[in-house]
């Protein structure tokens, strides 16, 4: 089914009771006396049917406009930020929509209207208590917009939040859904995202830099760690040959601390390369120094015989 064919059914359901709308009118007097009530469900139905065919009309201008942009590929940044932002908008836009629709339908009923002019006196009071009430539910929907233009991550970004890794899944008005390396989902309202502090690691393209951490003895042979890193990587379809750096970067009190760095071109492929690069180097370490292994040295000084 064509997007646009999805417009037909509201189309023809609301020009249909459109139609109705004239019949009820000419025919005024004689549903008076028998299902008056008539008429002012076809308005109801109207403002329905006008409701339906916006959120079906906003469902395809969506889909129109992010079929120009393909978030399989490799380079996806541009593609990320337009999906995020054509999404919140869309959600922004059924809000609306959905809140003036069910409006107008309150508004159709004459008690209800004459209950809110009867109300407007003491809107001001009333809009201060649903303001201190909604407060946080107001805000929440404030951050979704603010996400969707000033966009600190976008869908499919890879970020480390409250300690967990994985990738933005989704995106919603008032919360975004992050699915974890092992699978799990971790939901948090858009306004965490505006108050504490997160990572993304893919905030400006979709390559990664990921590192690998060895702790080792005084006695290990940095020459060789290098030279065997080179081999790890050469030929190795994991790395994108752009970064491969071994540096000592503490020497603890029984262990010298070496980080590796190097590149891939996305966040689960660096993910891969780190664990098959760890994996390597310790197998090395193992079979040709073993000696250099992390250990503990204790000294014990002979102490000459009592006389």
């Amino acid at each position: 089914m064509s997007s646009y064919s999805r417009l037909i059914l509201p189309l023809l359901v609301t020009m249909a009771l459109a139609v109705a709308k004239f019949y009820f009118k000419d025919s005024a007097q004689e549903w008076e006396g028998m299902l008056g009530y008539l008429p002012h469900l076809n308005t109801v139905l109207i403002i329905f049917g006008i409701t339906w065919c916006l959120l079906v009309l906003m469902k395809v201008l969506k889909e129109i406009l992010l079929r120009q942009f393909d978030i399989s590929k490799e380079d996806n940044l541009r593609a990320r930020k337009m999906y995020t932002q054509i999404n919140i908008l869309q959600k922004i836009a059924n809000f609306v929509i959905l809140i003036i629709g069910i409006g107008l339908i309150l508004l159709s009923f004459e008690s209800i209207r004459q209950i809110g002019v009867g109300l407007f006196a003491s809107a001001g009071v009333a809009g201060i208590i649903i303001g201190f009430s909604a407060q946080k539910a107001i805000g929440t929907l404030i951050a979704g917009i603010q996400i969707a233009f000033a966009q600190p991550f976008r869908l499919d970004d890879a970020v480390v939040v409250e300690g967990e890794w994985g990738w933005i899944e989704e995106i919603n008005l008032t919360y975004v859904v992050v699915k974890i390396w092992d699978q799990r989902r971790l939901v948090l309202p858009t306004t965490y995202f505006l108050e504490k502090p997160f990572q993304n690691w893919t905030r400006t393209s979709a390559d990664i830099i990921g590192s690998v951490f060895l702790y080792t003895d005084y006695s290990v042979s940095f020459d060789a760690l290098r030279k065997e890193l080179d081999r790890i990587l050469e030929g190795n379809p994991l790395w994108d040959k752009k970064v491969k750096v071994l540096q000592v970067t503490d020497a603890k009190e029984y262990t010298v601390e070496s980080r590796i760095l190097v590149s891939a071109k996305n966040s689960p492929t660096a993910w891969d390369l780190r664990v098959y690069v760890r994996e390597k180097m310790i197998e090395f370490l193992q079979k040709n120094h073993p000696e250099s292994l992390s250990k503990t040295r204790v000294l014990l000084e002979k102490q000459s015989p009592e006389k």
